[in-house]
């Protein structure tokens, strides 16, 4: 069942809705004069994974907003490779971020990500190559203390065939500063 359908337009207004995101939050100024800098938050995370003929470097900057204790947005960007054996795959993209907390200690999460994917499938099938757009919604709750949540999230617009992830559910550490 597709939830969801983009096409070229919904790319273009979603990519140009965050760099105007940006821009913005650029024209703000700088500096500690400006108010705007002192509720930004930086963050995200990196991961390194090593097995028997495989290698996973996973790595996710953000960037939040804190408009008071209970609400945060803001926006990341993501760069995941992957080999397994012959086969790998290299997915790059840019998403949105939004956090709730109804006390201090919990955590809601969504968190929609635009990926390219670009995968081959080694020697084996040497002319089978796929590029494709992923789109990723995690919905998650998280426990924090400090800078530091952790919790679990689930991508609901999951798609075995096409997720470089291989479950819908995912354990998560954020960190944010």
């Amino acid at each position: 069942m597709k939830l969801l359908h983009f096409n070229k337009r919904h790319y273009l207004l979603f990519l140009s809705f965050l760099g105007s995101a940006f821009m913005s939050c650029f024209s703000q100024g700088y500096g500690p004069q400006n108010p705007f800098w002192s509720q930004v938050r930086f963050g995200g995370s990196f991961g390194v994974g090593f097995g028997n003929n495989v290698v996973n470097i996973v790595a996710a900057p953000s960037a939040i907003y804190q408009f008071n204790d209970h609400f945060a947005l803001g926006s990341n960007l993501s760069f995941n490779y992957a080999k397994f054996g012959d086969s790998r795959f290299t997915a790059y993209g840019a998403g949105v971020l939004g956090y709730y907390n109804p006390i201090r200690s919990l955590q809601f999460s969504s968190e929609f990500e635009q990926l390219r994917v670009h995968r081959s499938y080694g020697n084996d099938f040497p002319d089978l190559k796929e590029d494709y757009w992923l789109p990723v919604l995690f919905m998650g709750v998280g426990y924090t203390s400090g800078p530091v949540t952790f919790g679990i999230r689930y991508d609901i617009l999951y798609d075995e065939n096409k997720s470089i992830y291989a479950d819908p559910w995912m354990p998560f550490i954020r960190v944010f500063f």
